[in-house]
């Protein structure tokens, strides 16, 4: 069992993505816990070597607590294509290549896709660490099938070309409040919640 965080409480946020960090800070206001981005603290993003994403966002985690004596939350989270093998899995970001062009990612997706089975989900997994070594890890999932062309300007990286079972728009045409409720970020944040609130 995960050690309780408190309000008022500094947690960094070890990512570099501006659209992750603001969703992770949205989730996490309503329990008085005040976030930082790593970037914020110099922290530099460091390789993700794990071959799954619990071992990536465990990584992150444990590095950013390190360097910055407070609690450390991370995420690792991709899209997966089962006709694709899992693929872009824990590549998704590197699928978007140097320039972090998630248009160029879709593209990909579409074009290595083509007129396969469309069922995709997205993983998140939120690795919690603690300066003295304490862990753990929570992983949501969502379900849906893929959506081409891409629509919609809200949310980051695949949204725009993701529809979520249950619903028509991509979660880059969703009022962010609906996707908060139903991402697999969300249902990964609800067992960190259940665990450490």
């Amino acid at each position: 069992m995960a050690r309780r965080l408190t309000a008022g409480e500094r947690l960094v946020v070890a990512s570099h993505n501006p659209g992750k960090l603001a969703e992770i800070a949205a989730l996490l206001m309503p329990y008085g816990v005040a976030t930082v981005g790593a970037a914020a603290l110099g922290l530099a993003e460091p390789e993700e070597t794990g071959a799954t994403f619990e071992e990536n966002a465990a990584l992150k985690a444990r590095l950013a607590a390190a360097a910055s004596g407070l609690v450390a939350l991370a995420d690792d989270s991709g899209l997966v294509v089962p006709a694709l093998g899992g693929a872009p899995g824990i590549y998704s970001a590197r699928w978007a290549g140097p320039g972090k062009d998630f248009g160029v990612a879709m593209a990909r997706v579409q074009r290595e896709l083509g007129p396969g089975d469309r069922h995709a989900h997205f993983v998140a997994v939120l690795a919690l660490a603690w300066p003295d070594g304490e862990e753990a890890l929570f992983r949501g999932e969502a379900h849906g099938h893929l959506a081409w062309p891409p629509r919609g300007e809200r949310g980051f990286g695949y949204d725009p070309m993701f529809v979520p079972d249950g619903h028509d728009e991509t979660f880059g045409e969703m009022d962010p409040d609906v996707k908060h409720r139903i991402s697999h970020r969300a249902r990964a944040f609800a067992e960190l919640v259940k665990a450490v609130f």
